[in-house]
């Protein structure tokens, strides 16, 4: 089977045996050739370099196998035993079990912390970009999805990556600011420079609403 977006394709296969996903980047036809390739392979080994990066810093993400620049493809680990945290969110909403939902957000908040604190800014923090993976005892998160991750310190970049996952998050889960506080609280728990990123956030947020009253 396989899944699509405007980016890529990804594609069920196995590789040396093992199951894996094909991640495919598309040609863009509206840019000039030799552009759209620099900046396809541009953006194939940045991704591969910030997911060998993350498990660097402790960060569960898929395993890279093989990268193949002249189809701009990456094999990567098929996770058969996660859940997209979106699905996971829904399903354990409409049973009413906030309680490990509550847990699980604060884990994915701190995941996210040591992301920035190893300099590292996402790009595209959506719930649909976090897997769950059930431990014996708990859920774990995996990072999914770098496609435009860069290398940043910035505090503006990594209040920008919150902001994101923030509109993402209640717009695609209304009535959930609960949960999404807890995010924060786990990324308040281990980001190195908390106080001046909340800071930001909060800033980022104002700005936000300015432009939507100004329309």
């Amino acid at each position: 089977s396989s899944g699509i977006n405007a980016e890529c394709r990804l594609f069920e296969t196995t590789f040396l045996g093992r199951p894996c996903l094909m991640k495919e980047r598309f040609k863009k036809s509206y840019r000039h050739p030799v552009l759209d390739e620099k900046l396809t392979n541009k953006r194939l080994s940045q991704e591969c370099r910030m997911l060998s990066k993350c498990r660097s810093l402790g960060i569960r993400t898929p395993t890279v196998y093989y990268v193949n620049n002249k189809t701009n493809t990456i094999y990567m680990e098929y996770m058969k035993q996660t859940v997209v945290f979106k699905d996971f969110v829904d399903e354990h909403v409409a049973k009413g079990e906030r309680r490990v939902l509550a847990d699980l957000c604060f884990n994915v908040g701190y995941t996210i912390a040591l992301l920035h604190n190893g300099d590292i800014v996402h790009g595209d923090l959506t719930s649909s970009n976090v897997l769950v993976m059930k431990r014996i005892d708990k859920f774990d998160c995996v990072l999914i999805d770098f496609g435009l991750s860069t290398n940043s310190s910035l505090v503006e970049d990594k209040g920008v990556d919150l902001y994101v996952l923030e509109k993402a998050f209640l717009s695609t889960h209304p009535n959930s600011q609960d949960l999404f506080d807890k995010i924060l609280a786990g990324y308040c728990s281990a980001a190195h420079s908390q106080k001046v990123v909340m800071s930001k956030l909060s800033e980022i947020r104002l700005r936000g609403r300015k432009r939507s009253m100004v329309g």
